[in-house]
């Protein structure tokens, strides 16, 4: 642990890459700002991230860069170097940002020693690991939050993450314009009654099937008078369509182009999201916006999220019946996503929106 003293004056924070991690990351980067009131704090962020970060006022200066291709490190080491930065927390796994911030020249690197680049750290935090030496389920948040108070050092922050932190966004006023042009040009009246279906992920054994996406978004549409939105990434757009169009007056998104900014403008509008384990739900929580979430052959408590008090999430597990010692990531076929059916969703939808029951 580091006294006060020690705590750093010009520190560089190096940001997940994943909007989902991200915005798990910003109950650490609130604890980093309020304490360290006098300290320069600078972000490495990669494209997009920073308009997900962008109002929040954390960072004295933003870097977006990406280290990527062999000389990819030295190109944002050198972009960093010239702040004359005294510590980097990584809170990124990546031995590529760890080396940026060695060739950068920065004295103090914390980080998680793994992934071959604990010679790069200086401050080596063992990750949390399980008897038979792989890796323990730990909740993002408290993945970030126990790097964050061990920079910080003991006075006053506990490791536990505290049950009164919760994730952390806000919607500049640029992007609230943006996500209301966006609307507005899809036909869209203010005050409408939205809801937001994300089919998407990275990960295509994460995605529920289209085809009950649409039946639910048929139900809310017809049955309890939404007007239901498809987010998708640009990748996504053919899933995205194929669902919305299978709605009445369903909307696609990702034809609407935006930013992630605007992203989350339309999602702070919205009433309900439905959505896989993907970058769009941490936002949804981190704006208030009540959620269901369902999960097939990766482990909820991975990412596990603190949501707001008056905002629920309901989870909708493949295997709900799969002992707690067990990890959904190791039984694929039992937790597969088609296993959730239509009515276990529906009535979690009910469950977070009490007003849709009867």
């Amino acid at each position: 642990m580091v006294t006060h003293r020690e705590r750093p004056l010009r520190l560089l924070v190096v940001c997940p890459s994943w909007v989902g991690d991200a915005v798990m990351a910003t109950p650490t980067l609130k604890l980093l700002r309020t304490s360290l009131p006098g300290a320069f704090l600078g972000g490495l962020v990669r494209p997009g991230i920073d308009d997900v970060l962008d109002g929040l006022g954390v960072f004295d200066e933003v870097h977006v860069e990406r280290a990527s291709g062999i000389f990819g490190p030295k190109h944002v080491a050198a972009k960093v170097r010239p702040r004359r930065y005294d510590t980097a927390l990584l809170l990124t796994n990546s031995f590529s940002t760890a080396l940026v911030a060695r060739i950068a020249g920065i004295p103090r690197r914390v980080g998680y020693d793994r992934d071959g680049r604990g010679f790069l750290l200086t401050d080596r935090i063992k990750p949390p690991r399980r008897s038979d030496g792989r890796w323990a389920i730990v909740a993002a948040v408290e993945y970030y939050w126990r790097l964050g108070t061990t920079l910080l050092g003991p006075e006053g922050h506990e490791v536990v993450f505290p049950e009164d932190a919760h994730l952390w966004l806000q919607v500049t006023q640029e992007q609230d314009r943006k996500a209301q042009t966006m609307l507005a040009a899809a036909g869209i009246a203010e005050g409408e009654r939205l809801a937001i279906l994300n089919p998407g992920g990275n990960d295509p054994s994460k995605r529920w099937p289209p085809d009950r996406f649409a039946a639910l978004g048929r139900l809310l549409t017809e049955k309890h008078g939404y007007k239901v939105l498809v987010n998708g990434a640009p990748s996504e757009q053919e899933l995205s369509s194929e669902i919305a169009a299978a709605i009445p007056g369903g909307i696609d998104l990702a034809a609407l182009g935006g930013t992630l900014g605007s992203l989350k403008g339309v999602i702070a509008r919205t009433s309900l999201m439905v959505t896989n384990d993907t970058g769009p739900r941490h936002i949804a929580a981190a704006l208030g916006v009540p959620l269901v979430t369902l999960f097939g052959p990766t482990d909820h408590r991975w990412t596990s999220i603190p949501v707001r008090p008056g905002a629920p999430e309901a989870l909708v597990l493949a295997d709900p019946t799969l002992p707690i010692d067990l990890s959904a990531n190791d039984h694929p076929e039992r937790c597969r996503i088609e296993r959730i059916d239509l009515a276990r969703v529906v009535e979690a939808v009910e469950r977070v929106s009490p007003a849709l029951r009867g």
